[in-house]
């Protein structure tokens, strides 16, 4: 939050057709990372139920994406390397859209510090996957 300029210039908008080198999807995977071995014990209700099979069809097709969860949740077995991919997902959403927001500065004068309501996301986040 201290350098709200530099988080805009990272996050903006996709380049259409843009592919990021392997060594920037590593260290995005290395960020997210321990977020799947939280999210590989997890129990997603029934509200997370299409993502989870958005991704489990996302890894039965993407090796990489794949290693990356076995990597980080390695006895995950059946469906958990896709909870738990779903699991990050949401959490680099929650993340994203928290951050961005608040360095855009569009939560002023709302009343409400963001990391109040990053805190709250989070929460309800671990509450759809039954992790609190």
């Amino acid at each position: 939050m201290a350098e709200p300029h530099r988080y805009l210039l990272i996050q903006g908008a996709p380049v259409p057709g843009y592919v990021a080198p392997d060594d920037t999807r590593d260290r995005a995977r290395a960020v997210l990372g321990p977020f799947l071995a939280v999210f590989a014990e997890g129990d997603p209700g029934t509200e997370v139920a299409a993502l989870v099979a958005e991704m489990a069809a996302w890894l039965a097709t993407d090796e990489a994406v794949g290693a990356w969860v076995a990597e980080y949740a390695a006895d995950a077995a059946g469906d958990t390397p896709a909870r738990a991919l779903a699991g990050a997902v949401l959490v680099w959403a929650q993340l994203h859209g928290s951050v961005g927001l608040e360095a855009a500065g569009q939560f002023a004068g709302m009343g409400h510090h963001g990391d109040t309501l990053l805190t709250a996301q989070m929460g309800v986040l671990a509450d759809a996957f039954a992790l609190s």
